[in-house]
C-alpha cells in the first residue's frame, strides 16, 4: 500500500500554501527528501469518482512507475499535479512547501514541473537543435529571444543535451523527419533544457521499435537520481527494465505499492489488471 499515511508537515498549515516567491525564484524545500507528495485527492466528473481518497509520495530523485487498467486515474492524477484539473478534496505538495493546488498551470511549470504526454509535441518544421534552444530555460522576452545569440554553456548544454537523448548525430535534421521513437526522444529533451526538478512521463515507449525502447530505458535510468521521474506504462517489459518501486491505481486509489516482484505477486493487482 501507499508510504503516505502521515501528513505533509506543510499540509497542516496549508493556509500559508506556497508563495509566489518561492515559485518565481525556483527554491524547492527537499528537506524531508520527498518532491511530491498528495494526499487523501478526490477528483469526480459528473458523479464518476476519477480519484478517490488516492495518497502517494515521490522522494526526490526517485523512478517511480505508475501502472493500472484503463480508467484507473492515472492521467487524472497527473493532470491535478500539473494543475490542469482541480482536486475536490486533498492536498498536492510539491517539496515542501509549494501547493499545487493554489497555483495555475503556467505557474507549476516555472516551478521546474515538466510533462510529457503521449503523443510527442514538437517543433516539427525546426531542426533538432533548434527545438532543444526554443525550448531553453531563459527569458522569453521578444527582444532577448531576436537578438539573443547562445553563450558558450549554452550552446555545449543542448550538444550534452543531444548526445543524452541519443539525437546528436541529427542535430540538423528536421524535427518532422524523426522516427517515432525519435521525436518522443526530442520531446523529453525539450522538457530536460527546462531543467525540470520533476518529470511525469505518459506512455513514453508507446509505439518505438525494441531498441528504441531498450535505449528509452537506459535514457530514464541514466536521469534517475539527477531528476524525479514519474512513468505511467502499459508495457509490463519495459516498467519491469527500469522499476525500482511501482504504484498501483484502480478505481482512482493505490490498491498496491512496492518493488515489481512483489506487485506481481499481488492477487488483487492480477485480478484487477495483470491477469487480463
Amino acid at each position: 500500500m501507499s508510504g503516505a499515511a502521515t501528513a505533509h508537515p506543510a499540509a497542516l498549515g496549508a493556509a500559508g500554501g506556497a508563495g509566489g516567491a518561492r515559485v518565481a525564484t525556483g527554491e524547492l524545500d527537499l528537506t524531508h527528501g520527498v518532491v511530491l507528495y498528495l494526499e487523501g485527492i478526490s477528483v469526480s466528473f459528473d458523479g464518476f469518482k476519477a480519484l478517490d481518497n488516492l495518497s502517494l509520495s515521490i522522494d526526490a530523485g526517485e523512478l517511480r512507475c505508475l501502472i493500472g487498467p484503463n480508467g484507473a486515474g492515472k492521467t487524472t492524477m497527473m493532470d491535478v499535479i500539473t494543475g490542469k484539473t482541480r482536486p475536490d478534496a486533498g492536498t498536492a505538495f510539491f517539496g515542501q512547501t509549494i501547493d499545487l493546488t493554489r497555483l495555475s498551470e503556467a505557474q507549476i511549470a516555472q516551478a521546474c514541473i515538466g510533462r510529457k504526454f503521449q503523443k510527442p509535441t514538437i517543433f516539427e518544421r525546426h531542426s533538432v537543435f533548434e527545438n532543444l534552444e526554443l525550448s531553453m530555460k531563459a527569458d522569453k522576452r521578444v527582444r532577448k529571444t531576436l537578438f539573443a545569440k547562445l553563450s558558450a554553456d549554452e550552446h555545449q548544454r543542448i550538444q550534452d543535451t543531444l548526445k543524452l537523448i541519443h539525437l546528436e548525430g541529427e542535430s540538423a535534421r528536421t524535427a518532422g523527419l524523426l522516427s517515432h521513437g525519435q521525436k518522443q526522444w526530442l520531446e523529453i529533451g525539450m522538457l530536460l533544457m527546462q531543467e525540470p526538478r520533476l518529470l511525469l512521463l505518459d506512455e513514453p515507449v508507446a509505439g518505438m521499435s525494441d531498441e528504441e525502447t531498450e535505449r528509452t530505458a537506459e535514457l530514464f535510468l541514466s536521469l534517475a537520481g539527477k531528476h524525479s521521474l514519474v512513468v505511467v506504462e502499459h508495457d509490463m517489459a519495459f516498467v519491469s527494465k527500469i522499476a525500482r518501486k511501482v504504484t498501483v491505481l484502480h478505481e482512482g486509489s493505490v490498491i498496491a505499492e512496492g518493488p515489481m516482484e512483489q506487485v506481481q505477486n499481488d492477487p488483487r493487482v492480477i485480478e484487477v489488471y495483470l491477469g487480463r
